[in-house]
């Protein structure tokens, strides 16, 4: 019997990332490379006669840039897109637009030593590509931001819970803490736009490369009434904020009399990953216990599975995504299977039950 082999389709108009990338996808068996082009408009026509299982997209490219030609695939058959953006403020904000039409994963490429770079990320890329293979691109979401609208509504529902209950800006007895990777882009936009300001604080990690999580976390503050930042070291979490996960750094929390307080640490990756779920999870069970609520999102692997379970055991609530609204099940999966899940959700009422959460 004939195993199906993963169609891979580069396009990046730099030679060097079309070699490299071609060479590492060619030296795993499970993968196939169906073509590597300078700018979408070859691709387009190569599309006429090969349809790839996941697409390696660029987002800065002369003629048809990354994001105009995703939009047009999104739009007509969508595929698993995986970003690889160079670590630069523009390409942050491109690749961020990129996430919010549709593509599933972000490898980040250097300006310098750009080869060595990607040798050296070989590995996690041909991971990146057979989770995105896998993803079910009918969860994926296309969203558009309403800036004007939300800054407005934002505004007057921060000043009512100023003038009701100040104390409730000076301390929160409850937390929330969300671990997610592959897909959790769209799905925290979503819960981040349910949310109102009586919320309790938030802490999140997101898989993602450093030179994105500010921007990220800037992106949803724009769609959102509660406020949404890259979280700073030694930062007291407050109700009706969300704190995302630096890249780079793992998020922890510690409490300290009535209130809850960000560290940020370097070190090395736990799961594979820096940020770690299983990091930020660990913390806010010793930190929390029974006033937390964990939640497991979509995304690839297995990081927050022990994590989660640990704070099951220290008393509190714990969530996971289903796998029909996942766009990849495996972070939800590992975490069911460990045992360290109380409820199992569809993403539209996990997002329900966080908004009805007060901070006290």
């Amino acid at each position: 019997m004939t195993t199906h082999r993963i169609k891979v389709m580069i396009v990046d108009d730099s030679a060097v990332v079309r070699q490299t990338l071609g060479q590492i996808v060619q030296s795993d068996g499970q993968l196939e490379l169906v073509g590597a082009h300078s700018n979408p408009l070859f691709a387009m026509k190569a599309l006429e006669q090969v349809w790839p299982d996941v697409l390696v997209l660029d987002v800065e490219m002369p003629g048809m840039d990354g994001i105009t030609f995703l939009k047009t695939l999104m739009k007509t058959k969508p595929l698993p897109v995986i970003i690889c953006s160079s670590l630069t403020t523009k390409g942050a904000a491109m690749t961020l637009e990129a996430m919010a039409a549709g593509a599933v994963e972000i490898i980040a490429k250097p300006t310098a030593g750009l080869k060595a770079h990607l040798h050296s990320i070989g590995s996690e890329m041909l991971i990146a590509i057979k989770a995105a293979a896998k993803a079910n691109m009918n969860r994926v979401f296309q969203r558009t931001i309403a800036d004007e609208k939300n800054t407005l509504i934002k505004t007057a529902q921060q000043l009512l819970l100023s003038t009701e209950n100040v104390a409730m800006q000076q301390t929160t007895d409850r937390i929330i803490a969300l671990g997610t990777s592959t897909g959790g882009t769209q799905v925290l936009e979503f819960i981040c736009r349910a949310l109102p300001v009586t919320v309790p604080g938030i802490v999140v990690v997101q898989h993602m490369p450093e030179a994105f999580t500010r921007a990220f976390a800037e992106r949803l503050d724009k769609c959102s009434v509660v406020t949404v930042k890259e979280a700073e070291n030694n930062e007291r979490i407050l109700p009706g904020h969300v704190y995302i996960a630096n890249g780079g750094l793992h998020l922890q929390i510690r409490r300290q009399g009535a209130y809850y307080y960000t560290m940020l640490k370097d070190g090395p990756a736990v799961s594979r990953h820096k940020p770690s779920v299983n990091v930020l999870f660990d913390s806010v069970a010793s930190s929390a216990g029974k006033n937390a609520i964990g939640v497991i999102l979509t995304g690839m692997g297995d990081d927050g599975a022990r994590g989660l379970l640990t704070m099951r055991q220290a008393g509190a609530v714990t969530y996971a995504q289903d796998e029909h609204s996942c766009v990849v099940y495996g972070m939800p999966k590992e975490a069911v299977k460990a045992g360290a899940v109380q409820h199992i959700l569809p993403l539209d009422q996990i997002a329900e039950v966080l908004a009805a959460i007060r901070a006290a």
